[in-house]
């Protein structure tokens, strides 16, 4: 692959949760092709050792550093898990990473009448809390290490626009906008970035799920008229982990072919990603 993205951080270290497939693993792929040592998370070890061997130069099992890139396993929305996360991670590359990307996502979707408290809290447990836990592990690392870095975390278009059924999703990925523009204020006299990136209708392992009548109606809400690809998103983590966005952090950036009107109900689940 080529690329006309500035440099990388000298030696970066990236670790992705959520890199086990769709979105995070096009991520993972774009990455390591830009440079980056990879240390792909996932809640599903065995997903994460997949994209890890998509990598061309696979980590190891007990994540000793035999290779450039490494698979862990993690649960990242229970704080101990995170903690320890970032802790393998840098006894593995032998120092903190430079570039962290928040991916990791569930939904539970529900009319707001009927929703659960549990699938509530499942939802934000995982989509805020885990970006929370992840991104502040991250940035304790960076800041007690000296180091620059950009923490990138995935929210979705649904958290600026809402979506019907989607309470608890589009709730958890509004708080992700908020606390990652929160954190660039804090973090930047530490040269530390973080910013956003807000997904629309994108193709992965879930929306392909969806039944084609379903897609073909909320595809032809898209003013570019159609959904977009994993790698759509990547590319643009791929220059916020770059030295050409050196100026920007606290940003919000949409990859949702312009924002549609999203319709619908729970059956039309997991519209945006």
């Amino acid at each position: 692959m080529t690329s006309d993205l500035g440099p990388f951080p000298p030696t970066a270290d990236s670790p992705i949760s959520g890199a086990g497939s769709g979105i995070g693993r096009a991520i993972s792929v774009r990455l390591a092709a830009e440079g980056a040592a990879v240390a792909a998370c996932d809640l599903d070890g065995a997903a994460a050792q997949d994209t890890v061997r998509l990598l061309g130069n696979p980590g190891s099992e007990d994540r000793e550093p035999r290779g450039k890139h490494a698979a862990f396993q993690a649960d990242v929305s229970e704080g101990p898990a995170a903690k320890r996360l970032l802790e393998q991670v840098q006894a593995c590359f032998f120092r903190p990473p430079s570039v962290v990307v928040s991916c990791a996502g569930i939904t539970r979707d529900e009319f707001l009448l009927h929703m659960s408290e549990e699938d509530w809290d499942r939802v934000i447990a995982v989509n805020l809390k885990g970006t929370f836990l992840v991104t502040q592990a991250a940035a304790q690392a960076l800041v007690s290490s000296g180091g620059r870095g950009s923490i990138i975390n995935i929210s979705s278009i649904v958290g600026k626009v809402g979506n019907i059924g989607q309470t608890n999703y589009a709730s958890s990925k509004a708080g992700v906008i908020g606390l990652t523009q929160t954190a660039a204020r804090e973090l930047g006299r530490h040269g530390i970035r973080c910013n956003s990136v807000l997904p629309g209708f994108i193709a992965t392992p879930m929306t392909q799920k969806m039944p084609e009548k379903v897609k073909d109606k909320v595809t032809a809400m898209i003013p570019l008229g159609h959904m977009g690809d994993p790698e759509d998103v990547a590319d643009v983590v791929a220059f916020l982990a770059s030295e050409d966005s050196g100026y920007i952090t606290g940003a919000s950036v949409e990859v949702s072919g312009m924002r549609p009107s999203w319709g619908g109900g729970p059956e039309n689940r997991t519209r945006a990603v």
